[in-house]
């Protein structure tokens, strides 16, 4: 196991009716600028509860935050709060929203171009706005950890940075609100959690045994809960179990003590910024491609993912490509296309393109060893048509 520190001090508040403790949780006397997205939490009744919630507190709003949060619509919430002299920022949605929030915070005293925190990666470590979340939508873990990804419209690029100032001070996660959702939203949810988990795990043995069975823990619940969750996510069991998991996924815990990967990401991350795929979609793509490319490298957990997850028999060779098949079987199971061609006819040139913008990154090598090198990013994209 290798050497760790680890720090998380959001405080979550988990379960139904817990929005009920807002006002408690938010500073007193605390003037609040209340973040969202598209305006689903006016439709699913989140919008009241929260503002019957804060009676009492000056609030001002600013709305339209994307999918995909857009550096230049951040930046005009960053005016707002020095205008209106805002102290503390409450984020009501999903990851992108949340994630969204963390850049304000970062770039509201940052001293310089906000835009480099982005570009330079910078991490913030102090002086950042306090915020809390109130989490409508499972997915991305972000209501438990401190980094975030932004999008920069201008330049079509989709970048991630963070920092440990940059936790929520509280986050609100009542299973309750997925009752609303798009199925798609649900099976991006899961996919996306899934995908977390096998960022962290997917990498090559270090003996950390409790860290393997508590990811391994995750995936198995959102094998079981993943399906049912879709057809019924009115079901508390199944909406607690997957909106737990996809917060375990990414609250740094399975990080710890381990190798982590994140090249799909990094990857999926260019077809999101290139043609405005899903996220989670974007993983299902290039997952299973980097574990083909990758094998030789990543074969003894793949191996013990098979026997573990999908109770497979026979040597690691075997095992290990066959849970890559079940892998797929499982994101096609969860409504996801796993081939760029699915999404897009103009993919041809895809993979140059990506190759020429991390070599101008300076990005040579990726992946927890760092051997997800440039030809072998241009292998992986290309597997993915």
């Amino acid at each position: 196991m290798l050497n760790f520190e680890l720090y998380n001090p959001t405080n979550l508040v988990f379960g139904k009716g817990q929005i009920e403790k807002l006002s408690a949780l938010v500073p007193k006397e605390a003037k609040i600028l209340l973040t969202y997205g598209g305006g689903s939490i006016f439709k699913n009744g989140i919008y009241d509860q929260v503002i019957n919630n804060l009676k009492g507190f000056e609030i001002v709003e600013f709305g339209g935050i994307e999918p995909n949060p857009r550096f230049e619509t951040l930046m005009k919430a960053v005016d707002v709060i020095k205008a209106e002299k805002i102290d503390f920022i409450l984020a009501v949605g999903g990851g992108s929203v949340i994630d969204g929030v963390k850049f304000i915070s970062a770039a509201v005293n940052f001293e310089g171009d906000p835009i480099d925190i982005l570009q330079k990666r910078i991490l913030i470590k102090e002086n950042a706005m306090p915020f809390g979340t109130v989490l409508t939508l499972p997915a991305t873990g972000s209501e438990m950890n401190s980094g975030y990804v932004v999008t920069i419209e201008a330049t079509q690029e989709k970048l991630s940075s963070g920092g440990s100032a940059l936790f929520p001070q509280f986050s609100i996660c009542d299973p309750t609100v997925i009752a609303s959702l798009p199925k798609r939203q649900l099976e991006n949810g899961v996919v996306d959690a899934y995908t977390h988990v096998m960022e962290q795990y997917l990498t090559y043995p270090t003996d950390a045994f409790l860290q393997d069975r508590i990811a391994e823990g995750i995936l198995q619940t959102l094998i079981e809960v993943g399906p049912g969750v879709v057809k019924n996510p009115t079901d508390y069991t199944l909406a607690s179990n997957f909106m737990w998991s996809c917060t375990m996924a990414l609250n740094g815990l399975i990080q710890k003590g381990v190798p982590s990967d994140w090249a799909t990401h990094m990857i999926g991350h260019e077809l999101t910024a290139l043609y405005g795929i899903d996220h989670a979609r974007t993983l299902a793509i290039i997952g299973p491609s980097l574990y083909n490319v990758m094998f030789e490298t990543k074969k003894g957990k793949l191996a013990q993912y098979g026997r573990r997850i999908f109770n497979l028999t026979g040597s690691d060779d075997e095992v290990a490509k066959e849970a890559i098949n079940k892998t797929v079987e499982f994101f096609h199971t969860m409504g996801m296309d796993t081939k760029l061609s699915q999404y897009t006819n103009d993919y041809d040139k895809t993979a140059d393109f990506i190759v020429d913008r991390f070599e101008e990154r300076g990005w040579k090598g990726l992946g927890e060893n760092q051997l997800v090198t440039l030809d072998k990013v241009k292998s992986i994209v290309e597997m993915s048509y």
